[in-house]
């Protein structure tokens, strides 16, 4: 069985916007096996993204900041990125949640080839996802 821990951080709505905007949510999100990962990892995304499950309220386009664990690795990866798929609650056979696609940046690149080294052959998989 796979299994994937999440913990959200909100941002109080009392405290001051930056003025270039609102600043992204941020998330903790544990993935603790190969075949969680793979469920969660968005590959058909250009520049890679990963699929949060919450029951946050959120729309596309949305900023997010996820603080990613994976497996044994020490450390968390800071994972910047935008939602870019929303899976609502009652949705048959898939888990209510978020997509983030992964910022255009160093960061962004870092995750999506860390998990894609991970995952290995495992992305040619056709084993269903969270998201397709």
């Amino acid at each position: 069985m796979s299994e994937t821990t999440l913990t959200q951080d909100v941002i109080p709505a009392t405290e001051p916007m930056p003025a270039a905007g609102p600043r992204p949510s941020v998330m903790s999100l544990s993935i603790r096996d190969k075949a969680s990962l793979h469920a969660a990892y968005m590959g058909f995304v250009d520049g890679g993204g990963l699929f949060i499950p919450t029951t946050r309220a959120a729309r596309l386009g949305d900023e997010i900041y996820a603080l990613l664990s994976l497996m044994e690795e020490p450390g968390k990866l800071p994972v910047p990125g935008t939602i870019c798929w929303i899976t609502p609650p009652g949705v048959p056979g898939r888990p209510q949640g978020i997509g983030v696609r992964f910022a255009r940046n160093e960061a962004g690149e870092q995750a999506r080839t860390r998990i894609e080294t991970l995952l290995g052959g495992m992305l040619k998989s056709d084993r269903s996802t969270h998201t397709i």
